[in-house]
């Protein structure tokens, strides 16, 4: 079966290079581009996996994990953070809300492909 990720960020460059990338993985890619559209996403997409920005309009990405891991319905839910965003207490704060991995902008290809395949194989 078909993996499905949610990519959120409101970068469109963002957004299409990394379903180009995924895509190519095989994966089933939904796209929001704000906070808010993200949260009505998985709930009516159930992805195995969502990629937040931090800095997104309406909701940003922390806001978003703790509202997903606040609910119980999406705790198996693989959560990444990926964004500029990375000064310690960031990282710190993207982890303690629950994310998975936090991962900083620019970021390896690879290493994101790799990170993906890790947290969804764990899933």
């Amino acid at each position: 079966m078909t993996k499905k990720i949610l990519i959120a960020d409101d970068e469109p460059n963002i957004v299409i290079s990394l379903e180009f990338l995924l895509k190519r993985e095989g994966y089933e890619i939904v796209v929001a581009h704000n906070g808010a559209e993200a949260l009505a996403r998985v709930h009516a997409e159930r992805p195995d996996m969502a990629i937040l920005d931090v800095m997104m309009p309406l909701r940003n990405g922390f806001e978003v994990c703790q509202d997903l891991r606040q609910d119980p319905e999406f705790a198996n839910l693989r959560i990444m953070m990926l964004t500029a965003k990375g000064r310690d207490t960031e990282v710190s704060k993207g982890l303690a809300l629950g994310a998975d991995v936090y991962m900083t902008k620019p970021f390896s290809t690879r290493e994101l492909v790799a990170q993906v395949k890790a947290l969804i194989d764990r899933a």
